[in-house]
C-alpha cells in the first residue's frame, strides 16, 4: 500500500538549485532515511512534503487514509501551553482524548469534586476503546522521554526538552507514517537508544533525516541519497548504502571517461561535416549534444579537507585538583581531579543537566569553581566548539566573516592558503563564499563554526556536541582529522559512532557530582554496565528471615545450625571463588606482560572489574554461611 508519492519535484533558491524533477514513494512498512551533504535540500524536501514549503514544480500525493506526524528539527510550540496541553489538546487520536478526560476526572475526584456519573461514563469509554493498555504506553513514552512534570509551560523548556515533547506528541498520535528531521539532536544517549529500539520495532513507516550512523544501521531498511540535484535509492541499511554508493561513483566516473572519449571523436566529425540535412545526420548531431553534456558535466562534490596547523604543546597541559561546583542545592561536580597527558582523547557522557558543559566551562576558565583549581600550562591553546550555534552577522558575506580573523591561513606542513582557498577546503565553493551568512543551511553554519575554531590552530580541542547538523561526509572527514590530531581532545557527543571511533576513555557523570574515569569507549561502557546488571541480578542473595530475637552470632556459644542445603551452597561458593580468583590472576598476568593491542587491554580490564564485582558478592554470602554451625 502506497503512503506517499513525490512526483517530478523541483526546488531552487535563486541560482542555487536543490533538486530537479525528483520522484520517489514510500510504502507501508518502509523505514527510509534521507541523506545528503549539508545544503543539499533535505530539510527543504521534508517541509515541502508536509506542506510547509512550496515547490517550484511537481507535486506530493499523500494517501488520505494514512495518518502522518512530523517532528521538526527545531520544534516550535505556543509558549504559554503546558507540556500536557501541547501533547494532548489538539490530538486527533480518540483514545488519547479519552485518556485525557479520564486523567482529569480522576484529578477532580481526588480533589473532592462530585463527578461520579462522569467518571463512570469515562470508565465505560476507556473499556470500549481498550484504552487501559494505551494509558500504560502513554506513561511509558512520557517517562522514557523524561517528561515527568507535564504542567511546565513549553516556553520554559530548552531545545532538547522541546524535541522530547515533539517526539512524544508524534509517537502517541499512533501514526502510519512518521517524518523525522534530525530526531537524535539534543537527546542524551540513553534516550537515543530507547528511541532507536522503539522505531526499529514499531509497526509504522518512516522517512527521516539523520546523521546518526548507528541509528541508520539499526532502524532503516532503505536509504535515499539526495546528490547533485537527483536522488538515488539503496535497498538496505547504512552499511549497504556505503558499499553501493562507492560502486555508483566508480561507474559514473567510468561513464564520464567514455563520454569524453566519444565527445572528442564526435566533435571532430561535427567540424568536418557541412550543416546536417539528412535524418541520420540530424540524429547524430542531437546525440552529440547529449554526449557533450555528459562529458563536460561538472559535479560539485564539495569535498572537505581538514588540514590545520597545531601549536606546540608543552609538558604541563592542564591539572585539575579537587574541583567542586554546585548550583543551589544541586551538586554537579564533586571532588574531581585529573592531570591531562599528551594525546589524551576523552569522551564525556551523562544525562542532560548532569553538569557536562559546566565542567568544560571550568576547564577553559569561563566559570569559576566553588572549590578546587584548574591550572593550564603556558602553551595550552584552547579551541572550544560550543553546543549552541555562534551568533554570526547574518548580513555579512561568508568570506568576510573569516577575514575578520585572518587574511591568510597556515595549514599543516607550513603551506599558506588564502581565506578563499581555506574555505574551499572546508566545502564552501568560491561562488558560495560571497553569499550572506543568512543563506547558509543549519549544517553549513555548524561547519563555518568549526572552521572558526580550527583557524586559530588550537592544541587542546573541546567539542561540545560537534555532530549536530553536520552531514555524514563532513563527519567522516572530521573523524579522520581528529584521529591523527596531535593535541588533546575532549568530546561531548550523543553520536555513539563518533565517540567509539575517537575516544580512549570516558568521564562518566553518575549523578550527585560523581564523575568516574572509565577505561574504554562508549560501547565498552554499555557492555560493562550490562555485565554489572546481569551479575547483580544473578548473585543477589536470597533474603533470610529475621530472627525473632536479637542474636549475637559472633558468640561461639550461640550458632544457628546449618541446613544440608546451606552446607552444599558453602562448598559450591568455595569452588566458585577459587575459579574466579584463578581467572583474575590470569588476566592480571596478561596485563602486566603488556601488549600493543589497546582493544585487548580494555577487554581484560573490563573482565577484571566484572570479576571483582562477582567475587565481592560471593564473599559476602560466604561470610554469612561461615557463621553457621556445622560449616567449615
Amino acid at each position: 500500500m502506497n503512503y506517499l508519492s513525490v512526483e517530478n519535484l523541483s526546488k531552487s533558491f535563486g541560482e542555487r538549485k536543490l533538486f530537479e524533477k525528483i520522484s520517489f514513494g514510500i510504502d507501508q512498512g518502509q523505514k527510509v532515511a534521507l541523506v545528503g551533504i549539508n545544503g543539499a535540500g533535505k530539510s527543504t524536501l521534508m517541509k515541502i512534503i508536509m506542506g510547509l514549503e512550496v515547490p517550484d514544480e511537481g507535486k506530493v500525493a499523500i494517501n488520505q487514509a494514512v495518518k502522518i506526524t512530523y517532528v521538526h528539527q527545531n520544534p516550535v510550540f505556543e509558549g504559554h501551553l503546558s507540556i500536557f496541553q501541547t501533547i494532548f489538546e489538539d490530538s486527533t487520536n480518540e483514545t488519547l482524548q479519552v485518556i485525557k478526560e479520564y486523567q482529569k476526572a480522576m484529578l477532580d475526584s481526588q480533589q473532592g469534586k462530585d463527578n461520579g456519573n462522569l467518571l463512570q461514563q469515562v470508565f465505560e469509554r476507556m473499556d470500549q476503546l481498550q484504552a487501559w493498555d494505551f494509558e500504560y504506553q502513554v506513561n511509558e513514552v512520557m517517562g522514557r522521554l523524561g517528561l515527568d512534570d507535564t504542567s511546565i509551560p513549553v516556553g520554559e523548556l530548552s531545545g532538547g526538552q522541546r524535541k522530547r515533547v515533539a517526539l512524544a506528541k508524534a509517537i502517541l498520535e499512533k501514526p502510519d507514517l512518521m517524518l523525522l528531521d534530525e530526531p537524535t539532536n539534543h537527546l542524551d544517549l540513553e534516550t537515543i537508544e530507547w528511541l532507536e529500539d522503539y522505531l526499529s520495532k514499531a509497526n509504522l513507516s518512516l522517512l527521516m533525516v539523520t546523521h546518526d550512523r548507528y541509528f541508520l544501521e539499526k532502524v532503516t531498511n532503505q536509504i535515499i541519497e539526495l546528490d547533485d540535484c537527483q536522488i538515488f535509492r539503496y535497498q538496505g541499511n547504512y552499511g549497504y548504502f556505503l558499499e553501493k554508493k562507492a560502486e555508483r561513483k566508480i561507474i559514473e566516473a567510468t561513464e564520464q571517461d567514455k563520454a569524453k572519449s566519444l565527445y572528442k571523436k564526435e566533435l571532430d566529425w561535427i567540424r568536418r561535416q557541412p550543416k546536417a540535412r539528412g535524418t541520420k545526420a540530424k540524429y547524430r548531431v542531437e546525440a552529440f549534444e547529449d554526449t557533450k553534456d555528459k562529458a563536460l558535466k561538472k559535479k560539485e562534490e564539495r569535498e572537505i579537507t581538514l588540514e590545520v596547523k597545531t601549536q606546540r604543546l608543552g609538558n604541563k597541559i592542564i591539572e585539575i585538583d579537587g574541583l567542586y561546583k554546585a548550583f543551589d542545592d544541586k551538586e554537579l561536580v564533586k571532588n574531581f581531579s585529573y592531570t591531562f597527558k599528551k594525546g589524551d582523547k576523552i569522551g564525556i557522557v551523562g544525562p542532560n543537566g548532569a553538569g557536562k558543559t559546566t565542567l568544560l566551562k571550568m576547564i577553559t576558565g569561563e566559570l569559576e569553581p566553588d572549590k578546587g583549581t584548574v591550572v593550564a600550562g603556558s602553551t595550552t591553546a584552547f579551541g572550544y566548539y560550543r553546543q549552541e550555534e555562534s551568533g554570526f552577522d547574518e548580513t555579512k558575506k561568508l568570506i568576510d566573516i573569516v577575514k575578520d580573523v585572518a587574511e591568510v591561513v597556515t595549514v599543516a606542513g607550513g603551506t599558506v592558503l588564502t581565506v578563499s582557498q581555506f574555505l574551499t577546503q572546508f566545502g564552501f565553493p568560491p561562488k558560495q563564499q560571497h553569499t550572506p551568512v543568512a543563506k547558509l543551511s543549519g549544517g553549513e553554519r555548524r561547519r563555518l563554526q568549526l572552521l572558526m575554531v580550527l583557524i586559530k590552530s588550537p592544541n587542546f580541542l573541546i567539542l561540545d556536541e560537534p555532530t549536530n547538523d553536520l552531514d555524514i561526509v563532513t563527519l567522516n572527514t572530521l573523524e579522520e582529522f581528529l584521529d591523527v590530531f596531535p593535541g588533546c581532545l575532549i568530546i561531548v557527543s550523543h553520536d555513539r559512532y563518533f565517540m567509539d571511533r575517537l575516544v580512549e576513555h570516558l568521564f562518566v557523570f553518575e549523578g550527585n557530582g560523581q564523575i568516574k574515569d572509565f577505561p574504554g569507549n562508549y560501547t565498552d561502557l554499555r557492555e560493562w554496565e550490562k555485565t554489572q546488571k546481569s551479575t547483580e541480578k544473578e548473585l543477589k542473595p536470597t533474603p533470610t528471615p529475621k530472627p525473632k530475637e536479637e542474636v549475637d552470632l559472633s558468640d561461639p556459644a550461640i550458632k544457628t545450625k546449618a541446613s544440608f542445603k546451606e552446607k552444599q551452597e558453602f562448598e559450591d561458593l568455595n569452588r566458585k571463588l577459587s575459579k574466579l580468583a584463578s581467572e583474575k590472576e590470569s588476566l592480571v598476568s596478561k596485563i602486566n606482560a603488556g601488549t600493543d593491542n589497546h582493544e585487548k587491554l580494555t577487554e581484560w580490564s573490563l573482565k577484571i572489574q566484572a570479576l571483582d564485582a562477582d567475587i565481592e558478592a560471593l564473599e559476602l554470602r560466604w561470610l554469612e554461611l561461615s557463621e553457621l554451625d556445622g560449616i567449615g
